[in-house]
This record gives structure tokens, C-alpha cells and sequence, in this order.
């Protein structure tokens, strides 16, 4: 069997059982949507993923498979960028694919985007390596680096099907809208009862999870850092597999506890938001 037909087949497989292990996620408006749509936005798109069976068996394809790779196991093919213990899956779950946790589907024809938080312009090369520095609180890709190249391959190819234009409903992840204020210390116990399995009780991860604070977690510059952002993520999909069982309040507050603890820095903070509009909850 030829490399590439073998690269395929390993994919299909890797893809298949990724997207079969937990339920079916449910898909749900997030706030940023809901506002494209009320803007008087084209008809909304389907979340339907193209099959991996459309991966080209050429250099093309090959760029394909090693952005999954990228993104699924970052601490492998991408150890080089990365200052801590994750990998881009644990954010975009399922590699990408889960509607509910900033999924990669469709987004590659939103860019180039005005960022509020960088004050400009950004393309999807900006973007990545913009979450490698945060989220994954290493380094940039260089411009030239094969590896990004095959990132944004990966989600572009996964962006195939998007007519330009075309609203994208599940951008992001579903905002938890609430005035409940947050408790980090019913937090802890939220954390104690429905997280500690997968996290660890000092938060550092086990083999079913990532770590959630501490040197090896994202740092105060990520989007997960903000409580809001956080707490929208813990209730659309966690206990992994089993979102939206747990209630607002409980996601807020265990969003509370898990950003109250210590974490690495961002010095380049201080660039952020440089023509206003920081939100309340950024935690610097």
C-alpha cells in the first residue's frame, strides 16, 4: 500500500473514532451568531464536515494529514512551538470538529477579520500562531514553516464546502449568557465533584485530561483565561462527552475556581486591546 493511500486510511480511522466516542454534540447559537444573524446576515450553513475520503493523494493531501496531526497531537509534531502540556484538541475538540468547542469548519473563509483585541487585521496565519503563543504559551510559527502550512491546509480543506458569504452559526463556542455572579469557592466544589476525575486534584491533568492551571496549562493571555469563555466551554462540553449537564451556575463557578488559580504570564499583554473595548473579565 502506497504512503499516501496509507496516511489516508490512518486518518479515516483516527477521524472515525474521534467523532464516535462520545455523543453526538449538540448544536447551539453562539452570542456572535446570534448577532451576525440579527445583522441581516446570508442564510445559515449546515455543520456538515467533508469526508476524509475527499483528501487529495498528493502534496495537497499530505499538508492535510499533517495539520490534523498538528492539531491532534501538538505535543509530538509540534513540540518545538508549545510551552505547556496541551494540544489545540483540547480546545478544538475532536480535532476541529465538535460544533460546540470552536470548531475549525468553515472558518478559514472569515478571514482576513479585524481582531478587537489585537487592533487590526488578521489573517488565519495570524490567528494560529496567535493561539500558539497564548493557549499553548510557546512561539510563533516561522512564515515559511511547513507545519503551519499544513495547519492552515487543514483547516482550510475543512472549510471547502463554506460558500463565501455564508453565516457560520457554530463560530466559536456557545456563549453561557447569565448574571449569576461568580463563586470560585462553590466552585472548587463543582471542581471537586465533576472535574477532579479527568484534571487531577491539583489541576495538573491525567491520562483523561489536560491540566487546567499551573505552568503546563494556557496562560492569562488565552481566551480560556477570561471566566465567561470558560465557563461557556465547561457547559457545552464538559464532563467530556456528557455537555450540558451541568448547570450555569455550576460552569460559571468552576470557571471561577480553574481562572483563580495560578498560571503562566503573557508579557506581550500589554499590546492587547489597543484601541479599547478590553472586556471586564480579562484577567489582567
Amino acid at each position: 500500500m502506497s504512503r499516501p493511500v496509507m496516511a489516508g486510511v490512518i486518518l479515516v480511522s483516527m477521524l472515525a473514532g474521534t467523532i464516535s466516542c462520545v455523543p453526538p454534540p449538540r448544536v447551539t447559537d453562539s452570542e456572535e451568531a446570534v448577532v451576525r444573524r440579527s445583522a441581516g446576515s446570508p442564510v445559515d450553513a449546515l455543520f456538515v464536515p467533508p469526508s476524509p475520503e475527499t483528501i487529495p493523494g498528493d502534496l495537497r493531501g499530505e499538508q492535510i494529514r499533517l495539520g490534523y496531526k498538528m492539531i491532534a497531537d501538538t505535543q509530538e509534531y509540534g513540540k518545538r512551538y508549545i510551552g505547556n502540556a496541551l494540544n489545540c484538541t483540547n480546545c478544538h475538540l475532536d480535532a476541529g470538529l465538535n460544533p460546540n468547542s470552536a470548531s475549525f469548519v468553515g472558518i478559514a473563509t472569515l478571514y482576513p477579520q479585524y481582531r478587537e483585541r489585537a487592533g487590526r487585521q488578521m489573517t488565519l496565519v495570524d490567528r494560529i500562531n496567535e493561539c500558539f503563543e497564548r493557549s499553548m504559551n510557546g512561539k510563533p510559527l516561522p512564515p515559511d514553516s511547513v507545519k503551519l502550512t499544513a495547519i492552515v491546509a487543514y483547516i482550510t480543506w475543512l472549510s471547502q464546502d463554506m460558500p463565501p458569504g455564508v453565516a457560520v452559526p457554530w463560530r466559536g463556542i456557545p456563549r453561557l449568557i447569565s448574571t449569576h455572579q461568580p463563586d470560585p469557592l462553590h466552585g472548587k466544589k463543582v471542581y471537586e465533584k465533576k472535574c477532579v476525575f479527568c484534571h487531577g486534584t491539583d489541576g495538573q491533568g491525567t491520562m483523561a485530561g489536560p491540566p487546567v492551571w499551573g505552568p503546563r496549562s494556557y496562560n492569562i493571555g488565552a481566551g480560556m483565561a477570561r471566566i465567561s469563555v470558560a465557563a461557556s466551554f465547561i457547559k457545552a462540553n464538559m464532563p467530556r462527552g456528557w455537555g450540558w449537564t451541568v448547570t450555569d451556575d455550576e460552569a460559571i463557578d468552576a470557571a471561577a475556581y480553574i481562572n483563580t488559580q495560578p498560571r503562566p504570564d503573557f508579557p506581550d499583554k500589554i499590546h492587547d486591546w489597543p484601541k479599547g473595548g478590553k472586556p471586564a473579565d480579562a484577567p489582567y
